[in-house]
């Protein structure tokens, strides 16, 4: 195909890092591609995601690939609607990394180790639910920023540790800055975490055809156990709710995407996946936790199925429990996000993956 691809990406160095690896999977596989910017309302506007709105990082980014600016679009999944768009093409989705949230802590500190009382930067009420559970006498402060601004909040002094996402720390090669990595036990991240969406329109078969190398089914069926989970439960990307599928076999991705390795694209006829959610009340006081496994090949409609099968399980589950009343509590008023010391005027930042 001699066409160009223009993949979209909001314009922060870890979504540009993300959209990079498209970029460069579809020319490993004989394509033309270049990256488009697109700036949306959520890397020019302070405030926390769930004052300005589900969507603020996805909603322009679509709207430019409709409007043909860009013929694919690369997502953080976690920040894509549940309900399907028509206008577009099933998503695609590449290997997952590691989907987990991490601690930075000034002097090494781990969870175990932050004194009493430390003073600790996250938005998202889902972190925030659970840190209050594992550490009620945690001073929790909310924040925007890009992953060196909020990194700088520790240097600099304001805080004495941050809560972000692996996946934007191993991507953009900072990893070893985590002290710490929450097990499953301890903080659940949110549904998609770590994965990728990658988006074509409907009616461009061309790109749509592409989006194949990029594609990698044991990780679309993690994703859509998670996703089935938070759709059923009728939750938000911002809701206190958290979910982790794993699939027996597959581990964190490195770099490599699908179609380098036709065997690392299939689920092996053994495999369990097994999913594990939690909905916590905003301040921690309550938390309900489940998990249940299958085994996706066995299902008579295929892995997908069982995937959105079990999600649909553990949400009734919790629901059952009453997870709908957690959710449904207001979120105690946040104090305004941090700035750094040396700025009066915040810059344009984005919220990490």
């Amino acid at each position: 195909m001699s066409r160009i691809l223009k993949v979209g990406t909001r314009g922060s160095t870890l979504a540009t890092t993300q959209a990079g690896h498209v970029r460069d999977a579809l020319i490993a596989a004989g394509y033309r591609a270049e990256l488009v910017i697109v700036q949306t309302k959520g890397d020019v506007v302070m405030a926390p995601v769930e004052r300005i709105g589900v969507g603020v990082f996805t909603l322009e980014l679509r709207a430019a690939l409709e409007r043909g600016d860009c013929d694919i679009a690369v997502h953080s999944y976690k920040d894509l609607p549940t309900a399907r768009d028509e206008r577009f093409a099933p998503i695609a989705v590449p290997p997952r990394v590691d989907p987990s949230d991490v601690l930075i802590a000034r002097d090494g500190l781990t969870m175990a180790t932050l004194p009493e009382g430390a003073r600790v930067g996250t938005s998202a009420p889902r972190r925030r639910s659970q840190l209050a559970a594992l550490r009620p006498d945690l001073d929790l402060h909310p924040l925007r920023g890009n992953i060196d601004t909020r990194m700088g909040y520790v240097t600099s002094g304001d805080l004495d540790a941050v809560v972000l996402a692996a996946a934007g720390l191993d991507r953009t090669r900072v990893g070893e800055r985590a002290t710490h990595r929450f097990g499953i036990d301890e903080m659940l991240p949110a549904p998609a975490q770590g994965a990728l969406a990658v988006e074509a329109r409907a009616d461009d078969p061309d790109a749509i055809a592409a989006l194949v190398v990029v594609d990698h089914l044991p990780t679309r069926v993690r994703i859509a156990a998670e996703r089935r989970l938070l759709a059923d439960l009728e939750a938000g990307c911002t809701a206190p709710v958290g979910a982790r599928a794993e699939l027996s076999g597959i581990g964190p991705a490195d770099s490599a995407f699908a179609g380098t390795d036709p065997a690392a694209d299939r689920v092996a006829a053994d495999a369990e996946l097994t999913l594990h959610a939690v909905v916590a009340a905003h301040d921690g006081s309550t938390v309900l936790r489940t998990h249940g496994t299958t085994v996706p090949a066995e299902h008579p409609d295929g892995p997908l199925a069982a995937a959105e099968e079990l999600g649909r399980t553990l949400a009734a589950e919790l629901l059952d429990r009453g997870a709908r009343d957690l959710m449904s509590d207001e979120s105690p008023e946040q104090r305004d996000p941090l700035v750094p010391r040396e700025s009066t005027t915040a810059p344009p930042t984005v919220r990490d993956s």
